[in-house]
């Protein structure tokens, strides 16, 4: 919490994403459910939590989320929606010491990343730092918690068919993030549409 002239402020956890359907999400749980047969020790993304992220923000005072939809919104002006598809699996920073188990998006990366940059700017406006590494859109299936079993299951990951689809961007979320000892809980606080 934070006070701000006599007035208690509380913190949000907040990040500004893109949302998938529930059909690509059941892809992915069943994808997951053949990783964890290798019974690594990786803590793995709900299903129902998984997406793609374009700007993490980290914990933001609630006076402030307003101006947070705003510059969103402001940085998605004038984007059309656009389809995006998923192929291809990977880690990183790489297979010998991993720490995130992906999927990649080849069909619309440019357009995620080119918002991704929009947002970037629109929110060191704000005040927020600029990432220090360029973006890489991807959807995180697990995150590793000790190397005990991985190999075999970024064997597995990397020859495993996985053909999730595709599906239609239209519109960026502005998410609140709630850590629970289950696991992150996301509740969207505001859409914003692409333009049709």
């Amino acid at each position: 919490m934070c006070v701000l002239g006599g007035v208690l402020d509380s913190m949000i956890r907040t990040f500004i994403a893109c949302d998938i359907p529930n059909t690509i999400r059941k892809k992915i749980a069943s994808f997951q459910s053949t990783l964890k047969e290798y019974r690594a020790d990786i803590k793995w993304v709900r299903p129902e939590s998984i997406h793609i992220t374009l700007k993490f923000l980290g914990d933001v005072e609630e006076s402030k989320i307003q101006a947070v939809v705003q510059a969103a919104g402001q940085a998605a002006r004038n984007n059309t929606f656009f389809t995006v598809s998923m192929e291809g699996t990977g880690t990183f920073p790489n297979d010998r010491s991993p720490r995130i188990l992906w999927i990649g998006i080849q069909e619309g990366a440019d357009r995620l990343a080119d918002l991704a940059s929009r947002m970037e700017e629109a929110f060191f406006l704000l005040g927020f730092p600029k990432e220090k590494r360029s973006y890489s859109a991807h959807l995180t299936l697990g995150r590793v918690r000790s190397l005990h079993r991985i190999q075999d299951t970024i064997r597995a990951l990397h020859s495993t068919p996985f053909e999730a689809g595709s599906f239609r961007v239209d519109e960026i979320v502005v998410m609140k993030s709630d850590l629970q000892s289950t696991g992150a809980v996301y509740t969207p606080l505001h859409r914003i549409k692409l333009e049709g």
